[in-house]
C-alpha cells in the first residue's frame, strides 16, 4: 500500500456536551438543550463520502442511546463506531467503579446498536490514564486514541508507555493494547498541539498543512480530530460562557467544513482509513495487535512526562 496513512477521528458530542461550557451548563440541562449532533455528524458524514475516505467516529452513549438510527449509518457508511464514554465525564472526576460502568455501559450500548463489537476508545477531553487504561482492557477494548505528549491541557492525562513498544505510529503493550496518539507537531525542544479541534480552526489552512506534512515526514502518519459542533455555525451561543472559552469554541466555525475539504484534497495520495483497520494493516505487515481484545492507550515515547521528546498529542 503506497503512501502515508492519515486517520480522521470525530468525537461525536453536542454543542452543549462540551467541557469548557460545563460551568454554564449542567448535565441536568442536556435534555431541555437543542440537540444538533445529527446535523453536524451528517456534514462530516456527506463530506467523507464525497472524498472517499473513512473515519472513526468515537460515540457519546448518551447520544447514541437518543440517535441509534445515526449510529448504525455511520457503520453503514463504511465507518469504525468507536466509545467516547457515556456522559462526557473526565475520566479523572470518576472513581474506579463508576468509570468502568461508564466505559461497559457505552460498549454495550454502541454494540447493541451495531450488531457488531466496539474496539476502540477516546477519553473524553483526552483525560486518560493508566487505571482507565487497565480498565478498558479488562472490559475488552482493543485500543485508545486519548494521549497528549504536549502537556498544555492540565485535563489531558499522562501515561507510563516505557512497556509499549512502537510500531508505525501506534504504541502496543505487551497483552496487544494499543495507544494511537492524535498528532502533534514537534518544533525543536517544543511539542506545538496540531491534532486538530480549535488550533486547525485558528491556524491558516497553509500553515496547517505545511505542519501536517512534517508530522508525516517525521511519523508516516497523521491522526485528526474533529467535532459535529465545529461544522454547525447556527448553534445556539453560549452567551454565559468566559470571553476565552467562547472564543475557542466559535472561532471560524463557519469555515471548517471548506477547510476539512481542502485538507483531505492536499493530501489525497495518502491513506485515510479507520483506527481499526490501521491497527489491522500493522498486524499483517509485521506485528502489533492481537486478537479480538486489548490493546492500549498511550502516545509519546515512554513517559509522557518528558516534554522534549518528540510524540503527537491533541487538544480540544
Amino acid at each position: 500500500m503506497g503512501g502515508q496513512t492519515i486517520l480522521l477521528t470525530v468525537d461525536v458530542e453536542d454543542w452543549f456536551q462540551v467541557e469548557n461550557f460545563k460551568q454554564t451548563i449542567d448535565f441536568s440541562d442536556w435534555e431541555g438543550c437543542e440537540w444538533r449532533f445529527e446535523k453536524g455528524t451528517r456534514v462530516l458524514l456527506d463530506l467523507f463520502a464525497q472524498c472517499k475516505v473513512s473515519a472513526t467516529f468515537f460515540i457519546l452513549g448518551w447520544n447514541a442511546e437518543r440517535a441509534p438510527d445515526l449510529v448504525r449509518e455511520i457503520q453503514d457508511r463504511g465507518h469504525e463506531v468507536a466509545s467516547h464514554g457515556f456522559h462526557h465525564d473526565l475520566c479523572s472526576n470518576l472513581g474506579q467503579d463508576d468509570l468502568l460502568s461508564d466505559l461497559k455501559r457505552t460498549k454495550e450500548v454502541l454494540e447493541h446498536i451495531c450488531g457488531s463489537s466496539v474496539q476502540g476508545y477516546r477519553a473524553p477531553s483526552f483525560s486518560i490514564s493508566d487505571n482507565v487504561i487497565t480498565a478498558l482492557k479488562q472490559l475488552g477494548y482493543q485500543y485508545d486514541s486519548s494521549f497528549d505528549s504536549s502537556g498544555l491541557n492540565s485535563r489531558h492525562g499522562k501515561l507510563d508507555l516505557s512497556d509499549f513498544r512502537k510500531t508505525g505510529f501506534a504504541y502496543t503493550d505487551p497483552d496487544g493494547f494499543s495507544e494511537i496518539p492524535v498528532s502533534n507537531l514537534q518544533w525543536g525542544n517544543s511539542i506545538i498541539p496540531w491534532g486538530g479541534g480549535g488550533y486547525f480552526r485558528l491556524f491558516p489552512a497553509s500553515i496547517f498543512n505545511w505542519g501536517v506534512r512534517n508530522i508525516l515526514k517525521a511519523n508516516n502518519g497523521y491522526v485528526f480530530y474533529t467535532h459535529p459542533w465545529e461544522f454547525d455555525p447556527q448553534q445556539p451561543r453560549v452567551n454565559k460562557a468566559s470571553l476565552s472559552n467562547r472564543f475557542r469554541h466559535y472561532v471560524n466555525l463557519g469555515r471548517t467544513e471548506q477547510k476539512l475539504h481542502s485538507l483531505i484534497k492536499s493530501f489525497d495520495q495518502e491513506n485515510f482509513m479507520s483506527c481499526k483497520d490501521y491497527l489491522l494493516s500493522l498486524s499483517t505487515v509485521g506485528s502489533v495487535v492481537s486478537p479480538p481484545n486489548p490493546i492500549m492507550s498511550g502516545d509519546a515515547v515512554s513517559k509522557l512526562s518528558k516534554p522534549n521528546e518528540s510524540v503527537e498529542t491533541p487538544s480540544s
